[in-house]
């Protein structure tokens, strides 16, 4: 009988996901959720350049670039390339438990792509070339995908830690 208790499902222990692998699905997450906001401001003329600018229209010419497939692909990929961000967000500033850290790190992120790594991407106009509702509203979703990876990052580690330590006092 208690053989058989051990193996029932609820007796079950779940292995958790360590804190480097929740990062890095928050980051995933994060890129899809803001790369979907991105398209939404475009589409709704609040800026002048699309997530797909970026990542599709600049280096493919084909037709089913500008179509929902696209814009699909384009999110896709943008939370595939947010990963990378989260593994340098979780290197850098992990240990930091604020979330300005995350709004400079969005900002820091936007001068980066509009800014630095404009010359890469034929389709995006240069930043004295953008409308001041571009720059604005970019300027804010970075904010927010900053804050959203930073904050989200941070507080998993903080979290993680309070409670390793909670079950150090427990034991002793």
């Amino acid at each position: 009988m208690a053989e058989q208790k051990k193996h029932l499902e609820q007796n079950q222990h779940e292995t958790p996901m360590t804190i480097l692998v929740r990062s890095l699905l928050t980051g995933f997450i994060g890129g899809v959720i803001w790369s979907t906001f991105g398209t939404v401001l475009y589409y709704f003329n609040f800026s002048e350049v699309a997530p797909k600018s970026f990542i599709l229209s600049s280096w493919i010419q084909a037709e089913w670039v500008d179509t929902w497939l696209g814009n699909v692909i384009t999110i896709f990929i943008i939370g595939l390339l947010s990963v990378g961000t989260a593994f340098i967000y979780y290197g850098l500033f992990k240990k930091i438990n604020s979330m300005w850290i995350g709004v400079v790190f969005g900002i820091l992120l936007w001068s980066v792509i509009f800014y630095i790594m404009n010359p890469i991407f034929s389709t995006v106009p240069p930043l004295t070339k953008l409308h001041t509702d571009t720059i604005a509203s970019t300027v804010c979703l970075f904010i927010l995908y900053g804050t959203f990876i930073g904050y989200s990052i941070s507080y998993d580690y903080h979290d993680l830690q309070g409670q390793s330590n909670n079950q150090k006092t427990e034991k002793v």
